[in-house]
């Protein structure tokens, strides 16, 4: 007996049936629709292509976490800039009056406030950063993104945090005595190579500690480190009796931005422009270089090891 052909399957004409499409074709389709080959990395401009139509996320995700990150207190915001007044005047007590590390500086009280507030986002940055794709690891596994996204979402979330701490900075120049000069034009150019460099080391940071979860409780310790040998709360021109160590301390790319953000805002700091040149220096190779060492390993982030 012979089986009934289904009255809904409609059979295919002999010669009509699609034939496959070869590599090329399919290479084809696949750009033409943005589909891209789940667990390898993708092409560096197919990437940054990528990464440039997230930039609508990235700023919705940072905006939020940052508007999020004090909310569950009562006074929410405030503390935004209420964290960093307290540390300024712990340390202005304990370094200003008791060890008296003020010497040679006329605006001390300036001088520190610019350290703290700016390290403040430097060290909340490292600490966030490291752990960009592992306190993210849920997102990772489910969404296909660049994960870049991560990094620099956590660095600019940190940035919008301290804002109202750097316009609160600016008028603690003016209570301090500072006079408003042409200098203070350099402020945003110098909260951009801040933001870089800090960048830079977020994603360095974040695949180290992927690749070892371990070495995310050895952030803190650095930052800590940096802290002292990055000229917050002393100047770091006490050293220059001993070049190599002044040099050290002086140009590594946590000091800078210190550096260069005193000299546009404090008068008795005058603009040094090999200062400014070396941290552009460091705004460029730190982000080129830690973005190249974060994509290499775009296709291992969210596997389970």
């Amino acid at each position: 007996m012979t089986a009934e052909a289904s009255p809904t399957t409609a059979a295919v004409p002999d010669g009509l049936e699609p034939r496959p499409l070869s590599a090329d074709e399919s290479r084809a389709l696949a750009e033409r629709h943005a589909l891209m080959q789940i667990g390898v990395r993708p092409p560096l401009t197919a990437y940054l292509r990528d990464l440039w139509r997230k930039r609508h996320f990235i700023w919705t995700l940072a905006s939020s976490q940052a508007y999020a990150a004090h909310q569950k207190y009562l006074l929410g915001q405030v503390w935004a800039v209420l964290n960093p007044l307290l540390l300024v005047a712990s340390y202005y007590l304990i370094f200003g009056v008791l060890l008296n590390t003020r010497r040679g500086t006329a605006n001390y009280l300036g001088f520190l406030t610019i350290g703290i507030f700016l390290f403040s986002f430097i060290a909340s940055s490292m600490t966030s950063g490291a752990k960009a794709i592992t306190n993210n690891i849920g997102l990772v596994r489910s969404l296909r993104f660049p994960r870049a996204v991560l990094p620099i979402a956590v660095t600019l979330t940190q940035l919008i945090h301290t804002l109202p701490a750097l316009g609160v900075l600016v008028l603690l120049m003016l209570v301090t005595g500072e006079p408003i000069q042409l200098e203070w034009l350099m402020l945003p150019v110098a909260i951009v190579l801040l933001f870089l460099n800090v960048l830079g080391i977020t994603f360095f940071l974040a695949r180290i500690v992927e690749i070892s979860r371990d070495i995310g409780n050895l952030v803190p310790v650095v930052t800590r480190l940096l802290r002292y040998i990055s000229g917050v709360f002393f100047s770091i021109d006490s050293y220059a009796g001993h070049p190599v160590v002044h040099a050290i301390m002086a140009y590594q790319p946590v000091s800078l931005p210190l550096t260069i953000m005193r000299e546009a805002l404090l008068s008795e700091s005058p603009i040094h422009l090999g200062n400014w040149l070396l941290a552009l220096g460091w705004a460029l190779v730190l982000p080129i270089t830690g973005f190249l060492f974060f994509w290499r390993a775009e296709a291992r982030y969210g596997r389970a090891s």
